[in-house]
């Protein structure tokens, strides 16, 4: 049994990830929470043997195996070090770092330490996303030209508060959910983007300067186009996810979820067709993928390397809505 402590007492832990592990046959033992009080509050509620205040005495402990971090972003880095240098193997949050060179660098000390890193995405673990990916692998489509996107929600109120006020945290929209669909879009594709260019505002809940809306375009190596919308203020829309070829079109409704839901609608010339789809939880599967590579079979469902492309993406992004350039992305693995 692989015995996890969790970096932080977050919402997504106790949401989703807590539940994942457990279905996944493993056990977390250990909850760090810089608050004494909130931590001891979490792990009683959420039937964790031990809480502690700091990183040495997780990562130190001999009953953890595996740590699971999603501390606000600026944290990551350090904390991810600190884990594999004690030998852990670590699931990270998205973004993995707030810059390249700390993505890079914890990639690197995770294989010179012989230990597995993972970063978070969970929306490669869809089935919709999955069924996209293998249709396009197919042919079904034809040759991809061009995708979109629709990942514009409404961050309900118990998420807000560092996303929309904390620059310095690593707030705002595109490193919240525009580096999802980088993964995203990589994953479907299997194709990695190479250009952003971007126009981001605020609708009202983003302070600080920070953005709580963007579009844009990204380019990738085959040359695809993929537009995208993300935000925080969007209530009633739903998501999406569509890639079109010179033979087909795929729709993905309501894709861009925590939850195993959505439909994908072929196009072609034989007319509408529904992919089969087999939904399951997302953190199950992706719990499921990172044990197995913990026991030498095979990789996580995002590796700490997507992790660094889905930043490098989220950071271009970032810096073509700042300047109304174009932007070059390199992930610099």
């Amino acid at each position: 049994m692989i015995r996890w402590g969790l970096i932080g007492a977050s919402t997504i832990a106790r949401e989703w990830v807590i539940g994942a592990i457990r279905a996944a046959g493993g056990e977390v033992t250990s909850v760090m929470s810089s608050s004494a009080e909130r931590g001891e509050a979490y792990a009683t509620e959420n039937g964790i043997g031990k809480a502690v205040t700091n990183i040495e005495d997780l990562v130190g402990d001999a009953d953890v195996d595996a740590v699971y971090i999603s501390t606000t972003n600026e944290l990551h880095h350090d904390q991810a070090l600190a884990a594999i240098r004690a030998g852990k193997h670590v699931l990270c949050e998205k973004p993995l770092a707030m810059n390249l060179n700390d993505g890079c660098e914890m990639v690197l000390a995770a294989c010179e330490a012989g230990v597995v890193l993972g970063t978070n995405h969970h929306l490669r673990n869809a089935a919709t996303h999955r069924a996209m990916r293998e249709a396009i692998a197919a042919g079904r489509i034809g040759r991809p030209i061009a995708a979109r996107v629709f990942h514009a929600v409404y961050l309900p109120p118990h998420l807000q508060g560092w996303r929309l006020d904390r620059p310095e945290a690593g707030g705002g929209v595109i490193l919240d959910i525009t580096v999802h669909d980088a993964d995203t879009l990589r994953f479907v594709l299997d194709d990695d983007p190479i250009e952003a260019v971007a126009i981001s505002h605020s609708a009202g809940m983003g302070k600080e300067g920070l953005e709580d809306g963007v579009m844009g375009v990204l380019r990738f190596r085959s040359g695809v186009i993929a537009q995208f919308h993300d935000a925080f203020t969007t209530k009633y829309a739903e998501t999406g996810f569509e890639v079109h070829g010179t033979e087909g079109s795929l729709i993905g409704r309501n894709v861009m979820t925590q939850r195993p839901v959505g439909t994908v609608t072929l196009r072609n010339e034989e007319g509408e067709s529904e992919l089969p789809l087999d939904h399951r939880n997302l953190y199950e599967t992706a719990l499921e993928a990172f044990h197995a590579a913990i026991e030498g079979n095979g990789a996580p469902s995002a590796t700490g390397e997507d992790g660094v492309w889905s930043l490098a993406t989220g950071l271009a992004v970032v810096k073509a809505a700042a300047t109304g350039m174009a932007v070059q992305i390199e992930a610099g693995l």
